[in-house]
This record gives structure tokens, C-alpha cells and sequence, in this order.
């Protein structure tokens, strides 16, 4: 059995498509990827997505998941969209607020107002 039709590879393999990474067989592995194991035997390698990459996947996941550009959300759907990159650390991506309030058809101020009313409504 191939490494890509291991059950192992088959189990990761939509979670590793989620994060925008790929798999490669382990001899194909380089010092920043992930070899995965199976009773002792390597399996499958698992190359990260660099973060900005991550942010775009990111980004064009939750368009696909509304079905439209994010750009034509109403208002409070898109301050829920920055809630959810929040949480997935968007904002810890160089340019990730640009990134974001480009795809949300928005100014970087009307992110940084988001961001701002999420905490205050919180307590932080």
C-alpha cells in the first residue's frame, strides 16, 4: 500500500486540504514538514502551508462557505468572519488586517473598529 492510499494518509487528508497543505511521501520530506508514522513505519509527509498562504486558504474557505466574495456580506456577518480569523490568529499574519479588509471590501479602520467592539464587548 501506497503511502497516499494509507488509512493514515486517507484520515489526514481532508484536514491537511483544510490548512491549504499538501502530502508528499516521507522520502520527499523536507526539515519544516511533518512525517507522520504508522506502527513504526513512516508513512506520509506533511508539508505546512507558510502563514500568509494559510490566510488566503483561509479567506477563500469562508467565501466558499457563504457562497459569495466576502466583499458582499452585510455588515454583521462580515464582523463575524473577522471574529472567526481572529480567533484563527489572522491577525498575527504580516499584513494580515490589509489582507483581510481588502477581501471584505472594507478599510483596514472599519477592521481595527471590529476587532475593537469585539474586545470592548468581551471585557478586554
Amino acid at each position: 500500500m501506497s503511502g497516499a492510499e494509507h488509512a493514515l494518509a486517507q484520515a489526514v487528508k481532508p484536514l491537511v486540504d483544510a490548512m491549504g497543505g499538501k502530502l508528499l511521501a516521507p522520502a520527499e520530506a523536507q526539515d519544516d514538514d511533518v512525517v507522520l508514522s504508522w506502527e513504526g513505519e513512516e508513512v506520509v509527509a506533511v508539508r505546512l502551508p507558510q502563514l500568509a498562504d494559510s490566510l488566503e486558504h483561509i479567506l477563500a474557505a469562508m467565501e466558499r462557505r457563504h457562497g459569495c466574495p466576502l466583499a458582499e456580506l452585510d455588515r454583521r456577518t462580515k464582523q463575524s468572519v473577522v471574529r472567526t480569523l481572529e480567533a484563527r490568529g489572522a491577525f498575527s499574519v504580516r499584513h494580515g488586517v490589509e489582507t483581510v479588509a481588502a477581501a471584505l471590501g472594507v478599510s483596514r479602520f472599519t477592521v481595527y473598529n471590529y476587532l475593537n467592539r469585539e474586545n470592548a464587548a468581551r471585557g478586554d
